[in-house]
């Protein structure tokens, strides 16, 4: 009895001391749950509200029904089509400042880029410089364009004016038309001319409407209106509108700018707004404050000054309409003109960081002025904005290249690397994102100026959602947000991730799927920002996603799925209720497949940024595919162009696999595959171009800049002034450019203002602002054995203008600059596939 009681005693100690145990463990447990609680910065948002239905039938739009039963539609929240939610990409691209012959590549380079809406001013000055004389051929065909936007898939906007801006000389609006009447209101005379205008317009879109099976599903009317005076105000753009019905343009979206308080008849016409990194229409000589452009909007839809050359003089009715009108974007600035007075040069970051701050405040349409860059037709009087004209802008002669990510010879720049996959996602996810509401965090900066509150923000509709974060802000320093994890309450679950906090370093910006279904299997969240879905038929469903800079990857699923999941390159582990796949390190082989019973295989491949950047998604072999190269590629009638700006050794990897090699214009190699992908290589000879150089005149001493014009700041110099330039002489043998598609000169100045002759014509013109200058001499028409002359004006050290501090000249004493640092013929090679 004795030995069983001291057993018991045995027995009962270590039952308690077990006890004790666990209670220290789960004390422990506690404790560093709490520390990590303390070390984690927890950012909360609600956004448990119900998503409001949305409002219909209040807004006076035109024939929405295409001959094959296709329906155009808008609410009060977003753009339908068939009924479904509709978040278009929208890229802006003039066609009367691009070459007709290279219409049809351009476009499809920009639907090959994630473009579904080409947008383009119709500039009245290009059409009817002398009155009663239009010109609708050429470069100015304006019919010939929209069907060519037809033919490759991409649906139109024709801004018809009559005023436009677009940097233009008045505007766009004829010297005849300024010289004789008032502008921009009812003035009977003035109105006849625009109605006249419209006609012609509209002759031009006879059998191209929506309506018609064409693809000109919209039309601007006037620009940046804010004039409220005696024939003006709401009641002209009421007037512009049934001059535009009268002319036959019956189109499902009428659409006016809505900022800088923009006046507008409700329910007639919609407004788009815009927003932009820096203002190179302003008169500051030294850098910003941090635009508006980089911080969440919660309560407006206008992203700063946008540089409207007539002052409001009251609120506009876009702040009115919030309620009625969906957020529609126009003008966000895919790239920045140089000005005169304000040379603006913006980073491929800066562009692209834009958009998960717009998504995240309730953008629907993302519009990008300018997408394609161009040239001014040459012309007596120039046609482009001057200071000497009367203008408020001084802007270059014939460029018009406006840093965008298509150059004005359709360079594709390294800005497109970064626009591209957010234009794939909103391709594949946008019907999920447009009926999403913002939510807005618990706290948030107190201003666009503020830098150090996490800038995020998120769209939900019921437990779905997208979360938005942006630490990016050009020309600042941003915080390292260390530590990182989001609270987002939902209406069913209060959802914390990730499950171990992150850090959120300088400049970067992404946006993550919260409860996002890939066919039919829930991923809870994903610390990687989705691209796109491709359906590759029985043989299952491939989500590509782009991981951040930085942040490792976790991805959360309901724990029941982790039977069917094989991920043989990452870690799963169940947590609560949860699947955590983790340890996963992106690349081409960074696979997760889910196989469900009597579904279709989803696999989800995780990217590195810089592999996302060579992506493009267009249709080869008759099945849409992802391909992945560094060349710039774009999809051309079923066959891919890739092109590459002085290399001559081509690689690209190709998802779906090709059933065999591709046709090519040149030997191509199969490779080994690189993960999921299908790889080709070629490789072209090296042509080196050699260009004579020589100095003609030197410079001579350049006046003062002169102070004045509407802005009262500087203003480019006098046509005489020129004389002023030091000048070289240009030229290469023909013969070295034979067998080239192109060949790109490419002028490398520091200077004020640089100018390229042939003979006496003028070729092209060029602010400096640290930008590389560059010329297709093929699509100019030129040859180099002939000749060219290039004249660069000397900047003043004492010059008041802007130039990016990292772009600034050291004088080092000198008075003034004008020198040629380097010039290159840079040849052009293509690679052309073909696949059945």
């Amino acid at each position: 009895m004795r030995q069983n009681a001291r057993q018991n005693g045995i027995n009962n100690t270590s039952a308690a001391t077990g006890k004790r145990t666990k209670i220290a463990i789960a004390l422990f447990s506690l404790w560093v749950a709490c520390a990590q609680a303390q070390a984690a910065n927890v950012l909360t948002i609600d956004a448990s509200a119900l998503t409001p239905d949305p409002v219909s039938g209040h807004l006076k739009m035109g024939t929405a029904l295409s001959p094959k039963g296709e329906r155009l539609g808008a609410n009060n929240q977003y753009l339908t089509r068939n009924g479904q939610a509709w978040l278009p990409v929208m890229g802006e691209f003039h066609y009367s400042r691009s070459p007709a012959a290279s219409w049809e590549a351009e476009l499809r380079k920009m639907k090959s880029s994630g473009i579904d809406i080409v947008a383009s001013y119709v500039i009245w000055n290009h059409h009817e410089e002398r009155e009663g004389q239009f010109n609708w051929k050429g470069n100015r065909d304006l019919r010939h364009f929209i069907q060519l936007c037809g033919k490759v898939g991409l649906n139109v906007v024709v801004r018809v004016g009559p005023w436009a801006h677009a940097e233009a000389r008045f505007g766009g609006v004829p010297d005849w038309v300024v010289d004789a009447m008032p502008t921009r209101g009812d003035d009977p005379q003035y109105m006849h001319f625009v109605e006249r205008l419209y006609a012609q317009i509209g002759q031009q879109m006879q059998g191209q409407l929506w309506k018609d099976g064409g693809p000109i599903v919209g039309v601007q009317l006037e620009n940046e209106y804010n004039l409220r005076g005696p024939g003006e105000g709401e009641g002209h753009i009421l007037a512009l509108k049934r001059l535009a019905l009268k002319a036959g343009m019956d189109v499902p979206l009428y659409t006016v700018t809505g900022w800088d308080g923009t006046v507008y008849p409700s329910g007639e016409v919609t407004p788009v707004f815009g927003g932009y990194p820096d203002e190179p229409w302003g008169v500051s000589t030294k850098e910003l404050p941090p635009k508006e452009t980089y911080a969440f909007r919660f309560d407006s839809r206008v992203s700063g000054d946008l540089g409207a050359q007539t002052a409001a003089t009251a609120p506009g009715t876009a702040e009115t309409d919030i309620a009625l009108t969906p957020f529609l974007g126009a003008e966000y600035g895919a790239g920045l003109p140089a000005m005169y007075r304000r040379r603006t040069l913006v980073s491929p970051d800066d562009i692209a960081s834009m958009l998960p701050v717009q998504l995240g405040s309730g953008v629907n349409l993302m519009g990008y002025y300018m997408y394609h860059g161009g040239r001014n037709p040459v012309s007596q009087p120039s046609m482009e904005e001057s200071t000497l004209s009367g203008g408020y802008n001084d802007t270059p002669k014939i460029t018009y290249d406006f840093n965008a990510p298509l150059g004005p010879d359709g360079q594709q720049r390294p800005v497109l690397t970064r626009l591209r996959p957010f234009h794939y996602f909103l391709h594949d996810f946008g019907p999920r994102l447009a009926p999403m509401t913002v939510r807005k965090p618990e706290l948030v900066p107190a201003s666009a100026q503020e830098l150090t509150t996490p800038r995020f923000s998120v769209r939900s509709k019921g437990d779905s959602a997208f979360l938005f974060v942006n630490n990016h802000v050009r020309q600042y320093a941003m915080p390292v947000q260390s530590g990182l994890q989001f609270s987002v309450k939902l209406p069913h679950e209060t959802l914390v991730f990730p499950q171990q906090p992150i850090d959120v370093a300088d400049g970067s910006y992404f946006i993550w799927p919260i409860n996002l279904d890939l066919d039919g299997t829930l991923l809870n969240y994903a610390t990687a920002q989705p691209v796109a879905r491709l359906d590759n038929g029985k043989d299952g469903v491939l989500y590509v996603f782009s991981a951040a800079r930085g942040i490792p990857v976790e991805l959360a699923f309901n724990a029941d799925v982790a039977q069917y999941v094989q991920a043989p390159s990452a870690t799963l582990s169940k947590q609560a209720n949860r699947l955590i796949v983790d340890k996963i390190t992106p690349g081409t082989s960074a696979t997760l497949t889910i196989n469900r019973p009597g579904s279709k295989p989803v696999t989800i491949l995780v990217l590195t940024p810089e592999q996302v950047q060579q992506l493009s998604i267009g249709v080869l072999g008759g099945q849409r595919r992802m391909v992945m190269s560094e060349q710039d590629a774009y999809f051309d009638a079923g066959s891919l162009q890739l092109r590459s700006a002085g290399q001559e050794n081509f690689r690209v990897a190709i998802y779906p696999a090709l059933v065999s090699k591709p046709a090519a214009n040149q030997a191509l190699t199969a490779a080994a595959n690189d993960g999921v992908f299908q790889v080709f290589e070629a490789h072209f000879s090296k042509l080196n171009v050699d260009v004579s150089i020589k100095q003609t005149r030197a410079a001579r001493k350049m006046p003062a800049v002169m102070i004045g014009g509407l802005a009262k700041a500087a203003m480019q110099p006098i046509p005489e002034n020129f004389s002023h330039a030091a000048t070289w002489q240009i030229a290469a043998p023909k013969a070295q450019l034979k067998g080239l598609d192109d060949a790109l000169l490419e002028i490398d100045f520091v200077g004020d203002i640089g100018r390229l002759f042939a003979g006496t014509r003028m070729l092209d013109d060029w602010y400096y602002n640290g930008q590389k200058w560059q010329i297709n001499l093929k699509s100019l028409g030129v040859s180099l054995d002939q000749g060219l002359t290039l004249n660069v004006l000397p900047l003043r050290s004492d010059a008041p203008i802007y130039l990016p501090k990292e772009h600034r000249p050291p004088f080092d004493g000198r008075a003034q600059i004008a020198s040629l640092r380097n010039l290159r013929v840079i040849p052009v090679y293509q690679l052309r596939l073909s696949a059945k």
